[in-house]
């Protein structure tokens, strides 16, 4: 399977994961200072998508998602491949929304994203529903040229076009030759009746059927989820699974697992 889509964290000695933050930046912040703490050479950190949208920091989420980073990144023996940035519904919502000339009925495709919370994503660079609805009745040249000042905002944010690049679909403890062995990472949903090569975007739109797995993953003993679309406010740990929605941008709280590499969950963060 290609690295590009999929982050392989190896053998680690520890694995922090971190549920939907959804712009709560005061609340990453707060984490960011437990973890970093913490944090040794030989650990992994999988933030689980939907860092963005929802709530009202959105820009000051990714400034702080990349401050930590660097900062993770100045102790002895982390490697930048050590730090791992999923896609969640809220980022497909915003790579498609910077497409959205293409899409066949760019109208309601764009009021379903507003509703599901993008709108937070819009004005962290600048943009707003309205123009963007106007644009959207107005025809392809007037979106694309929408799109395009959104792409060109994102960009001149600091790390944020790079950020935003290096989004995997889900991340998972491997073997030697790279295969899956006892944990794998995912935003929110996984069907458990194919391989990991066809779960195409039900990383992030299937998650309904998640509280419903009941036994391994082939060889994986737990699947770590980091948003719940229910907003059945978590965590909420099973033999197979654990959950790690705490509401972030809905009033709830953050929440970070730190598990072992064969699946124990060793402590629960949150803030």
């Amino acid at each position: 399977m290609s690295d590009q889509k999929f982050a392989l964290l190896g053998r680690p000695r520890r694995i922090w994961a971190v549920g939907a933050i959804h712009g709560d930046a005061g609340r990453l912040a707060a984490l960011h200072e437990d973890i970093g703490a913490r944090f040794q050479a030989g650990d992994r950190l999988v933030y689980l998508g939907n860092m963005v949208g929802r709530g009202t920091l959105v820009r000051e989420t990714l400034d702080e998602l990349l401050y930590f980073r660097r900062h993770l990144m100045a102790k002895p023996s982390v490697l930048a491949s050590d730090i791992v940035y999923l896609r969640g519904g809220q980022e497909e919502m915003w790579q498609k929304l910077l497409q959205l000339q293409f899409a066949p009925n760019p109208l309601d495709v764009l009021h379903w994203m507003i509703g599901q919370g993008v709108e937070a994503t819009l004005a962290a660079y600048g943009g707003t529903a309205a123009y963007g609805i106007a644009a959207a009745r107005d025809g392809a040249v007037s979106l694309a040229r929408w799109s395009n000042d959104l792409r060109a905002a994102m960009r001149n944010a600091p790390g944020h076009g790079a950020l935003f690049s290096a989004l995997r679909r889900a991340a998972y403890t491997s073997d030697a030759q790279g295969q899956p062995t006892d944990m794998l990472f995912v935003n929110a949903g996984l069907d458990t009746a194919k391989p990991l090569h066809m779960q195409a975007d039900i990383f992030w739109w299937g998650g309904n059927s998640f509280p419903r797995i009941d036994q391994p993953y082939g060889s994986v003993r737990r699947i770590v989820r980091g948003y719940d679309p229910t907003h059945g406010q978590g965590p909420h740990l099973t033999d197979f699974t654990a959950s790690l929605d705490g509401g972030a941008g809905f009033g709830g709280r953050l929440v970070c697992g730190c598990f072992a590499p064969d699946g124990a969950l060793l402590e629960m963060t949150e803030a």
